[in-house]
């Protein structure tokens, strides 16, 4: 330009060589001399997050809380907060989506009156963070991380600058001090947590939330956890003094099944190390359509079409003309393909309308008609019995290695057939 356009100098322009910065080098320690500091974990007090979290808090571990509106993650918290106090834990509460009246309020009706459970109302993550440093809480909850800001960085609460700069400063204060820390996330319409999938990838542990409003149930899925298993689930009951513990999700999963009626299957479903019962149930129906509806809930779609050619090809069992239903009772999540046979065999007894009665199915199918054996099969048959459900179909041991062998097994009749299906279609 021939000038400097801030001053209007016409002087020529000066190499400057910048110095290096010298960082000391940090030591490197010997793998084997890392100590694993197991002992350091802070129970909540909860018997159901304490065992999704694998035992419970670990100091200055981030958890990550998501969920859709309403579902009750900031109750939850509430109640861990209250569950937590007393003794040497002190517990911060900082909400940014609610006046400090509104948390009053739910506390109260929760019950919670313990001096050690702080709170501020406050959407300046310095200002939590400084709030913080003077408390040293055991458990610091930032309800949510979509509205806390950073003042100096540009944007709105909740875009993704701020979520990720919230996120760090938040993050790095936990490892610092040694505080456990728990951010509420929200979802986007899809479902997923919002704000950059950084933010995941950033903490120590992922939960979510959901749950069936009518039916007043919550679950809590363990996403991730450095600290412990992943796909764990804890399972609670909306109530008017908050979510009840439910310490025995088999029997509530089938307080009200019925095996007298036709499409349904009881599936013993593997959440860690703990096998729970759920029912699956399947409705098959005349379509009046082009094409026939496809509607699952709790399962895969992909597996649930998968399944249904499996049938078509290999047990001559048509569903091209019929609308088909299929239902995981509770809102479990089911993530496994042993659920393939459970809702294999609900399916054919819908379609042929007879019941099963008192049968526990689990198996992989394959797409040649297989049935391959899984895991934990012996827990999973010591859960069944313990619930009194004897009639057990399982690709284990000496069972079934075809997907023809389990129809028979089961005890299906086809319409307007003596014989049931086993003798139709043999091994």
């Amino acid at each position: 330009m021939g000038f400097c356009p801030r001053c209007n100098s016409s002087e020529g322009l000066e190499v400057v060589s910048k110095s290096e910065s010298k960082v000391a080098a940090p030591r490197a320690v010997p793998l084997p001399e890392v100590r694993e500091s197991v002992t350091d974990r802070v129970p909540v007090g909860m018997g159901e997050i304490d065992r999704v979290l694998g035992g419970g808090l670990v100091p200055g571990g981030v958890v990550l809380v998501g969920g859709e509106p309403g579902v009750g993650k900031s109750t939850l918290l509430t109640q861990v907060a209250g569950a937590m106090s007393g003794g040497s834990h002190t517990v911060l509460i900082a909400t940014a989506e609610e006046s400090a009246e509104q948390v009053g309020l739910r506390a109260q009706r929760l019950g919670i009156t313990s001096h050690d459970v702080l709170l501020i109302a406050e959407d300046d993550v310095d200002a939590v963070i400084a709030s913080a440093t003077e408390v040293n809480p055991t458990l610091l909850i930032v309800d949510s991380i979509q509205t806390v800001a950073a003042t100096e960085v540009g944007g709105a609460p909740g875009s993704v600058a701020q979520v990720r700069e919230c996120s760090a400063r938040l993050i790095r204060f936990a490892k610092d001090r040694g505080i456990a820390t728990v951010l509420v996330g929200h979802v986007t319409k899809d479902g997923g947590i919002a704000g950059p999938k950084l933010l995941e990838h950033m903490v120590d542990v992922v939960l979510y939330m959901e749950g069936e409003t009518d039916r007043g149930f919550r679950t809590l899925h363990s996403l991730k956890n450095r600290f412990g298993a992943t796909h764990l689930v804890g399972l609670f009951e909306m109530a008017e003094e908050g979510l009840a513990e439910v310490p025995d999700p088999s029997a509530v999963f089938l307080a009200d099944w019925q095996g007298s009626v036709p499409g349904t299957v009881i599936y013993p479903a593997m959440q860690g190390k703990r096998s729970v019962l759920v029912e699956i149930q399947a409705l098959v129906s005349q379509s009046g359509l082009p094409q026939p509806r496809r509607s699952v809930r709790g399962i895969e779609t992909a597996r649930v079409h998968q399944i249904l050619a499996v049938l078509d090809r290999h047990a001559d069992l048509r569903f091209s003309d019929r609308d088909v239903y299929v239902n995981v009772v509770g809102g479990i999540r089911l993530t496994e393909p042993a659920a393939d046979l459970a809702v294999a065999l609900a399916l054919a007894s819908s379609l042929v309308n007879q019941p099963l009665g008192a049968l526990a199915a689990w198996g992989e199918v394959g797409l040649t008609g297989e049935l391959r054996a899984v895991p934990h099969d012996k827990r999973r048959r010591e859960e069944a019995a313990r619930l009194g459900v004897q009639g057990i179909v399982s690709p284990a041991n000496d069972g079934p290695s075809r997907i023809r062998g389990a129809l028979g097994q089961s005890g299906l009749v086809l319409a307007n057939a003596e014989a049931p299906l086993s003798s139709r279609f043999s091994e």
